[in-house]
């Protein structure tokens, strides 16, 4: 809840200590953002090995943030359904499925970000 007496600033550190706390939770108990992160890491020491340019680590960097951050989405919006309905229920099975779809189209434009980056290198 919030303090009517806190102000602008105070507001602004504990929002970036509640990210930086959400941001903790997701890489200690969730392992799809351990996988992501995996992946992460080895696509970013192959970036180094094949010495991309810095628009190729742009695009790189930006497909990484995409895919982790729609695998963060996923996660709440998992989270959330579990809450509000802990039963087996169809309509929130659909919702779960839409929110992995849009984990698997962020996947899907990251891979081809790295086709685009990688396979000319080792053509």
């Amino acid at each position: 809840m919030k303090d009517p007496n806190d102000s602008f600033i105070v507001d602004r550190i504990k929002s970036i200590r509640y990210a930086f706390k959400g941001m903790w939770i997701l890489i200690s108990s969730e392992s799809s953002i351990k996988a992501q992160l995996f992946i992460s890491l080895c696509v970013s020491i192959l970036g180094f090995v094949m010495e991309i340019s810095p628009t190729e680590w742009m695009f790189q960097i930006i497909a990484i943030g995409l895919v982790i951050t729609t695998e963060a989405m996923n996660t709440a919006v998992e989270k959330v359904a579990n809450f509000v309905q802990p039963d087996f229920d169809k309509r929130i099975g659909v919702i779960k499925d839409i929110a992995a779809g849009a984990v698997a189209f962020a996947s899907l434009v990251a891979m081809a970000i790295a086709l685009v980056i990688y396979l000319p290198k080792f053509i």
